[in-house]
């Protein structure tokens, strides 16, 4: 069912060389032009049993509401089991994985999420798989499995309820980099059409992103991370213009083992996304807000909120996606070039290119390319005059605000939409999302858990008109 298309996306792999060299992203398209189409069904059904009641009571029973799962199962191969002896994992003893996995699919089949995803999923084993497709395939799920690269043993599982969902396209992003992390995007419509108005229906369009990004055991990995989803980023909008796509909401889901005081978070925010579960609860990005829940204990004993369901609708107007990513480069610099240039008012591309180095930005093989060196330096020497005033720079890089001039809607590709109907788009609102274990929302980790050493995070969207910008 699955087709190699053997596509290229040239994504930048950085190398201390000074060269950049192209990603291959294996391409794997779905033709779901079959007897998949007709499935009947509503477009999202919540099952009330279980741990997830105490959720879906505030909801609304809206055929057109469609949920999202997330969550980190972590594999067998890295639950540690004994604290005296590091080296011995839970894939050692068949009893535990398979008993805890068992209880995770319980869970998970409770909700009837319409979409699950799911990290850390153990496709190196055979068993393991098995029983994942036999039970979610029997609830009426066609699954997706991904390997990370280079035999990590672990990767990503997305599945899809049949009954609510058909998927029109589905690709593979492989960023070979240190971390041998990778992505899945999916195209998907729904089953069941949405009413527009009393003469006209739709079937809603959506991209979806799962993913698991690095975890940043030092603060010089803080760029692999943020061009991990620059990386993804770039590859929704060649995606959108390639297939010449309407604007239709974009969710990235997964385990970006960072929070929202980090570099990876304010990306995105300046990209236009929002943190479902934070709009839920009407939490705001202010450093009061950013600790009010948690979803995973690392191996370190610390416990923050690592996990997103991310929304960007299409009425959402954003800053170029180059822009973004350079303040988000320029906010890891920041302070190096402060702490290295107290004395002076200006900075010169050589001044420049030591801080880089210093914060491991260039020089090492997962650093910054020559060009992309350069890119950072027009950017930063607005006036072109081969130094960096500090009060300029400060005003159009470090302190830029999104104006109306930079703001731009990349998520579509249609021409001249003149018509009323060309110019509304059918969007998302967050209805609900929960955090489960329920005692994480309020930024308490409990003892007794023992499913993962993440939360599992669940949101309800339901359609809405909106207009474009």
């Amino acid at each position: 069912m699955v087709v190699a298309a053997g596509s290229k996306f040239n994504n930048l792999r950085r190398g201390s060389s000074g060269s950049c060299s192209s990603h291959n992203v294996v391409i794997n398209d779905y033709s779901n032009n079959n007897n998949n189409n007709n499935c009947d069904g509503e477009f999202s059904r919540i099952n009330k049993s279980g741990c997830f009641s105490s959720m879906v009571e505030g909801v609304d029973k809206d055929s057109s509401c469609v949920s999202f799962t997330t969550f980190n199962i972590l594999a067998p191969i890295y639950k540690r089991v004994d604290p005296q002896n590091q080296g011995l994992r839970e894939s050692d003893f068949r009893s535990f994985w398979l008993a805890r996995n068992q209880r995770i699919l319980d869970s998970l089949l409770s909700e009837s999420s319409s979409i699950m995803c799911l990290q850390e999923f153990w496709v190196g084993s055979e068993e393991l798989v098995h029983m994942y497709e036999e039970r979610l395939g029997d609830a009426g799920y066609q699954l997706i499995k991904l390997a990370r690269t280079n035999n990590r043993g672990d990767g990503l599982l997305t599945a899809i309820r049949k009954d609510h969902l058909r998927i029109i396209n589905y690709r593979e992003l492989l960023f070979n980099d240190c971390g041998d992390r990778v992505a899945q995007l999916l195209h998907v419509r729904s089953v069941n059409p949405i009413s527009q108005n009393q003469n006209d229906s739709v079937h809603q369009e959506l991209l979806i992103v799962n993913t698991h990004l690095l975890f940043p055991h030092d603060s010089s990995l803080s760029i692999v991370r943020l061009d991990q989803v620059y990386q993804i980023l770039q590859y929704v909008e060649l995606y959108q213009r390639e297939n010449r796509l309407k604007p239709l909401p974009i969710i990235l889901c997964g385990d970006w083992n960072g929070s929202k005081r980090g570099h990876v978070y304010k990306f995105l925010r300046s990209q236009g996304f929002v943190s479902s579960y934070d709009i839920a609860n009407q939490y705001t990005d202010s450093y009061a807000d950013a600790h009010k829940w948690v979803s995973h204990r690392n191996h370190r004993g610390n416990i923050c909120g690592v996990d997103f369901i991310w929304l960007c609708n299409p009425n959402q107007a954003r800053k170029p996606l180059k822009t973004s990513w350079a303040e988000a480069v320029f906010s890891i610099l920041k302070f190096q070039l402060r702490k290295g240039n107290n004395c002076v008012d200006s900075v010169s591309y050589v001044s420049f290119s030591e801080a880089l180095h210093k914060v491991k930005l260039i020089g090492v093989p997962y650093g910054l390319c020559f060009q992309q060196l350069q890119d950072l330096w027009n950017q930063a020497d607005v006036d072109g005059n081969g130094v960096i005033d500090f009060e300029e720079f400060k005003q159009k890089i470090w302190n830029s605000t999104c104006s109306e001039h930079v703001l731009e809607n990349f998520n579509g590709c249609v021409e001249n939409s003149n018509t009323e109907q060309e110019q509304q788009a059918i969007g998302f609102k967050v209805k609900n999302a929960m955090l489960f274990p329920r005692e994480m929302e309020k930024g308490l980790w409990p003892e007794d858990y023992s499913l993962s050493d993440h939360a599992r995070l669940t949101v309800v969207f339901s359609p809405t008109k909106m207009s474009r910008p």
